[in-house]
């Protein structure tokens, strides 16, 4: 088994190292194998992440049913998520400072080329997840992201009717909306937005997904309580919350059978089965028809004033701010973190 070797990326030369460590056994797919692949969508990897900070999911001895990931409470886990920009990062390879809700700051990677992505992947990068701002403007949020999350019990063919529904909500607001796999049984719609801030961004994520709610109310909820969901598709709005972020196109679901998380256009979505964008099917598909997002950067970016005239609409009735992530400080306007069967006089005040 050779110590490494070098793939040329453009004009540069990138080191791999133990190109044949085995990384998806199951599909008899080595390190090697999963730059390849990250290669063979170039185009399409390095329009979802350009420029834009990147946290990176790392699976440095393979993706295994077996392996642990690190968490905050405990970091003995074998793959984790690296937020920082590693020490030795190249100098050729671009960074960004982001600030976190906690008011630390860190710089994250946020490659300009394709070349970083493979430096990225020779970490053990298998699932990316960019910010939704970019380098020059960490604060300035360029994309909305909607997450439909189908709760247990739900097939994906409902969040594809979410998604479908959404892509007319989004366009009454003005906002042209992408469709993609999650790689899991989730849809994720993206919409290029003029620069706002996380607050705003959310706030409209917000409204966008209670009018969906209001259209489809079997089918969809933005309850953000487990308990109060159901079997539903939960439009999981905190995803556009600061350093919330959600997973790009193109990356690979660190899972056995290597989905990937696939761009669709939306004539594709009603007979999309999540089970056929994988390692093996993505780099003949983007051979024969390229990047469906190809044209996102070309879109001209909607503004969030709808979006916000729905919120403050739904603030003055009563629905107004919901609850953050947890791990954030209390917001202003926020209602207390407290689920709904637990709640009482005494920590509801």
């Amino acid at each position: 088994m050779p110590d490494a070797t070098e793939v040329q990326v453009g004009e540069r030369s990138v080191r791999i190292s133990s190109p044949d460590k085995v990384y998806f056994a199951d599909l008899g797919l080595s390190k090697l194998d999963v730059v390849e692949y990250f290669l063979s969508v170039g185009d399409g990897i390095l329009a979802a992440l350009r420029d834009r900070p990147t946290a990176m999911e790392r699976w440095p001895g393979g993706v295994r049913e077996d392996v642990v990931i690190a968490t905050r409470q405990d970091h003995r886990g074998e793959a984790f998520y690296q937020k920082r920009a590693p020490a030795n990062t190249p100098d050729w390879v671009q960074t960004a400072q982001v600030t976190f809700p906690s008011g630390r700051s860190a710089v994250e990677v946020a490659p300009a080329d394709l070349a970083s992505i493979a430096w990225m992947v020779n970490l053990g990068t298998v699932r990316f997840h960019p910010w939704p701002v970019r380098a020059a403007d960490t604060d300035s949020v360029d994309q909305l992201r909607i997450d439909l999350d189908p709760q247990p019990g739900v097939e994906f063919s409902t969040a594809v009717a979410a998604a479908l529904e959404l892509r007319s909500v989004l366009a009454e607001a003005g906002l042209t909306g992408f469709c993609k796999t999650s790689g899991g049984r989730g849809v994720h719609v993206f919409a290029p937005i003029d620069g706002a801030d996380f607050i705003e961004a959310r706030h409209a994520t917000i409204a966008i997904g209670r009018e969906l709610a209001r259209r489809m109310p079997q089918q969809v909820t933005v309850n953000w309580w487990k308990e109060e969901r159901g079997e539903r598709v939960f439009v999981d709005f905190n995803q556009m919350a600061r350093d919330r972020l959600m997973t790009s196109a193109y990356s690979i679901r660190p899972t056995p059978r290597g989905l990937v998380s696939a761009p669709l256009d939306w004539s594709e979505l009603p007979d999309a089965d999540p089970a056929d964008f994988t390692l093996g099917t993505m780099p003949t598909r983007f051979a024969r028809i390229g990047d469906p997002w190809a044209g996102m950067d070309a879109t001209a970016p909607g503004r969030l004033d709808t979006a916000l005239e729905w919120y403050d609409r739904d603030a003055v009735n009563g629905e107004g701010e919901m609850p953050y992530p947890p791990e954030y400080p209390k917001m202003p306007g926020e209602p207390p973190r407290v689920q709904p069967s637990k709640k009482n006089e005494a920590n509801w005040a």
